[in-house]
């Protein structure tokens, strides 16, 4: 090194001292000031940001930052989620501390206490200007007694959504959303991708709601915020908080089912915190109408999902887990039995999956959060069609960091995320494909006023096989007392894959090659729900429409086979949804209807969606008290739908569920029966299953627009040790 640039860089460091002396000097003396932040009650309030000009601090479990600020006056302000932000003038002394109390006032909509995690911006739900419905844990309490093995009920039972049957040999469902195909429907687990980017028609069915907190759903094209795989909407089902807990549920029904299920959740210090759950599944075939055909297959599954938590108590938080399930399923004709063709026919899925994740966010000084998500999920599929065999692998991959903060009446977040989704057929190769979609986003949300807070948020994908994808959305609140007003509008698409209704149900060995020019589906969506209280009473009304452009339909072929084609004209779908809720300890009570009509270009003619329902309704009273259990008693009606392929009618018919559940507390042990579907509506009562004869494309039933278990009762026995 030479002797100028010795003399250069000790030149540059005496100027560095010399401007930092001077910064120092022109600071003055400062003064330490500890502010305590607390609610009306007198409670300290932990993760609020603490600010004076560019100095700021986050409040420990005790309620408490401390900032060195310049001698004299000075404004302290505090912001925290759920309060309205607040502001104090303190003089600062240079002897000693100085102390501060600053009393944050909850905000005046702030009643349910639920925060949003869906839309990345963590507000109360009151406060959210996107409309995210979320099913509460009392809601999952009441699901959970009747289906402890999944959340098909669950989601089935709320409006707007439908759980479809897609492959009835199985008991294949996906989770339609204002009409649009199961396909389109994104489900996560907290944020995460864990069942994979698209979850199959299993999904649902094999997810159980007992480590479930509560559950946020999205209607509608949700592609600015998740990419390819929501453009018809998200399911995000959010885990229970570890609170030092011990459960074990066991249960059985009239329909020889079984279920197991073991929850333990405990602290291992002040900032670290487990759970466990751990299931065992049984389902015997059983022929509900004695055709000789299983209406209900058989399947055993053992899962078990250890999580992992920790919190630093000042804004910062890690979560992480991992997975595995193992499952096999039969289904077709039963022991002794025959298709119309006087002979057997068996399907069978054995299912193997591991998945891993991680969600990160971090507080800086700031206040500002920067969030890591990140996932991997591995599926392994034997499939049995009759006498043809299909194994295949599927793999998800996922990551996403994102930076978020406030400035001024700004809520901003901008990110980057990548997803890699990845299939491989063991036995049919021709379909294996490859989609790694990189993506930016940003979204920012400005309170323009008390009354009208505005979300704008947009998402670039670059997916490489069909190209880039810009994805807007805009959301906006208005709050004219008592009414609350919400309207949004956004766009999306949807890669499509050779995994569609039609075809999970008879294998792809019955599936043409994909066309080469088979293009991306677009969509745009728009909705406006109008909400307000009355007393006890919540009202709610809701507007939707969606139209997608280029939608990928399944159609047959003469030569017995399925192809993918984009169709000529748009899918569109169109409705209403309306609700009313009254709560007053110990009555809970909801009442829904929606209307949904859906059509799409079949054929050269439009047509309706098939196996829509266009009207559907549904009642629910309970009465609650946790000392003691509950009785709740519910009825739902599904309208006329639209059938396709069958051979014995081309409407379906409406019909009614009704069904009651009863829980009784002694001691440690809660002991609950259910009956579900008493008035026994069924598929089989007005309508064979099984088609006289196996369809070119190789089915041997017809699709499912009814249940086919028909009147069941299941009890069991809730143990806390």
């Amino acid at each position: 090194m030479t002797h100028r640039t010795h003399l250069g860089h000790c030149t540059l460091a005496l100027l560095i001292l010399l401007l930092s002396c001077v910064a120092l000097a022109a600071q003055g003396p400062e003064g330490r000031v500890v502010v305590t932040v607390e609610d009306p009650h007198g409670h300290a309030v932990e993760a609020a940001l603490v600010r004076s000009g560019r100095v700021s601090a986050v409040t420990g479990a005790d309620g408490m930052a401390a900032l060195m600020l310049p001698i004299g006056s000075a404004e302290v302000a505090v912001e925290r989620i759920g309060f309205a932000p607040t502001s104090a003038v303190v003089v600062v002394s240079a002897a000693g501390e100085t102390a501060l109390t600053i009393v944050l006032e909850a905000l005046a909509l702030e009643t349910e206490g639920i925060v949003v995690m869906s839309t990345r911006s963590n507000r109360r739900i009151e406060e959210e200007p996107l409309r995210v419905e979320v099913i509460d844990r009392e809601e999952i309490e009441e699901k959970l007694l009747m289906t402890p093995g999944d959340i098909a009920m669950l989601l089935n039972e709320t409006a707007g959504l439908r759980v479809q049957p897609t492959a009835p040999a199985l008991g294949g469902a996906s989770v339609r959303i204002q009409g649009l195909r199961g396909r389109y429907t994104l489900i996560l687990s907290d944020g995460l991708p864990l069942y994979g980017g698209q979850s199959g028609a299993l999904g649902p069915l094999q997810i159980p709601p007992v480590d479930l907190g509560q559950v946020e759903v999205i209607k509608g094209v949700a592609s600015a915020l998740y990419g390819a795989t929501a453009l018809g909407g998200v399911v995000n089902l959010i885990s229970r908080k570890p609170t030092p807990d011990r459960e074990l549920l066991l249960n059985g029904s009239t329909l020889g089912g079984a279920d197991a299920v073991l929850w333990l959740a405990d602290s291992l210090s002040p900032r670290w915190a487990y759970s466990l759950l751990t299931g065992a599944h049984l389902q015997g075939q059983s022929d509900v109408d004695t055709d000789g055909w299983a209406d209900l297959p058989g399947y055993r599954r053992v899962m078990a999902r250890p999580r992992l938590y920790w919190n630093n108590g000042h804004g910062s938080s890690v979560l992480a887990t991992v997975g595995g399930m193992l499952e096999d399923r039969e289904g077709g004709t039963v022991t002794d039995g025959l298709t119309p063709a006087g002979t057997p026919y068996a399907e069978e899925l054995s299912t193997k999956r591991i998945d891993a994740g991680v969600l990160a966010r971090f507080l800086n000084r700031r206040g500002h959060f920067f969030s890591l998500r990140g996932s991997a999920s591995f599926q392994d599929h034997e499939h049995t069609f009759g006498p043809a065999f299909e194994n295949d692998r599927h793999g998800t991959a996922f990551i996403e960091a994102s930076y978020a903060g406030t400035s001024g009446r700004h809520a901003w977040v901008v990110g980057a995320a990548y997803q890699h989704d990845a299939y491989r057929g063991d036995d049919v190769s021709t379909f294996d494909y490859t989609h790694s979609v990189p993506g930016l986003f940003v979204q920012d949300e400005v309170t323009l006023s008390d009354e009208l807070l505005v979300s704008a948020s947009a998402r670039i994908d670059a997916h490489n096989e069909l190209g880039v994808f810009a994805n807007p959305r805009l959301s906006t609140l208005l709050r004219l007392d008592p009414w609350t007003v919400r309207a949004s509008a956004g766009s999306g698409y949807f890669a499509p894959t050779p995994h569609t209704e039609d075809v999970q149900s008879v294998g792809l060995t019955r599936l043409a090659a994909l066309p080469s020019d088979l293009k991306a589906e677009r969509a745009r969506g728009v909705s406006l729900d109008v909400g307000r209280e009355v007393g006890d009473v919540e009202l709610n009304a809701t507007v939707f429409a969606s139209i997608i452009d280029d939608p990928v339909l399944t159609v047959p072929t003469v030569a017995g086979m399925l192809e993918l084609l984009n169709a000529d004209e748009p899918t569109r779908a169109w409705g209403t949804e309306l609700l009313a809720r009254y709560t007053r300890e110990p009555i809970h009570a909801t009442a829904t209807y929606v209307y949904t009509r859906a059509t799409e270009f079949w054929q050269g003619n439009r047509r309706l969606v098939p196996y829509t329902p266009r009207h559907t309704a549904g009642a629910v009273v309970a009465w609650e008290e946790h000392a003691q259990g509950r009785i709740g008693v519910e009825l739902y009606f599904t309208g006329l739908q639209q059938t396709d392929d069958d051979p014995y009618r081309s409407q379906s018919r409406s019909y009614v569920i009704l069904g009651v559940l009863a829980e009784r507390r002694i001691g440690n042990a809660r002991f609950f029966i259910n009956g579900e579907n008493l008035l026994d509506s069924r598929h089989t009562r007005w309508t064979p299953l099984v088609r006289p004869s196996q369809s070119p494309q190789g089915r041997w039933t017809t699709n499912v627009w009814a249940p086919l278990e028909g009147r069941a009762f299941n009890g069991g026995v809730r143990l806390s040790f």
